[in-house]
């Protein structure tokens, strides 16, 4: 069984990520924007061209197995677990990273054709394709001049 070391920064940084959670705040210092709320869990880019709509999420450490993808209209929804590290005996000095169960749901632009979705796991990044649904496709229009 590991013994963990009191460490106060680490009960102070604790706190001030759970405040930060409970009023919904973001972390200052990030220019790209990303929350360091523990709701947003995975980071998510997403983004489309004609055709398709892409997400990535960050998810280093896990397999695919430990991972559920659900699309549901334009609702894509991530599951997954992370099992707690097993060391033996040993005390933690530090432990930072995250595990227990996670989901995370967003509503991407447009309905998405969910017999299509595709999935690949490279790298601890998660890349999802979707498909738009033939409805939101940009369609070209014929003018007609009299």
């Amino acid at each position: 069984m590991l013994a963990t070391r009191w460490d106060p920064w680490t009960e102070m940084n604790r706190l001030s990520r759970e405040m930060d959670r409970v009023f919904g705040r973001r972390g200052t210092g990030n220019e790209m924007g990303r929350p360091f709320a523990a709701g947003s869990y995975p980071a998510l880019n997403v983004w489309e061209d004609d055709d398709n709509l892409y997400a990535e999420a960050e998810l280093p450490g896990f397999n695919m197995d430990e991972l559920e993808i659900y699309v549901t209209g334009n609702q894509l929804t991530i599951k997954g677990e992370r099992r707690p590290p097993e060391h033996g005996d040993g005390t933690w000095h530090r432990q930072e990273r995250g595990y227990g169960k996670f989901s995370r749901m967003i509503e991407v632009p447009g309905d998405v054709d969910g017999d299509k979705v595709s999935a690949e796991f490279k790298n601890g990044v998660l890349h999802i394709t979707l498909p738009k649904s033939e409805a939101v496709k940009p369609r070209r229009i014929e003018v007609k001049a009299n």
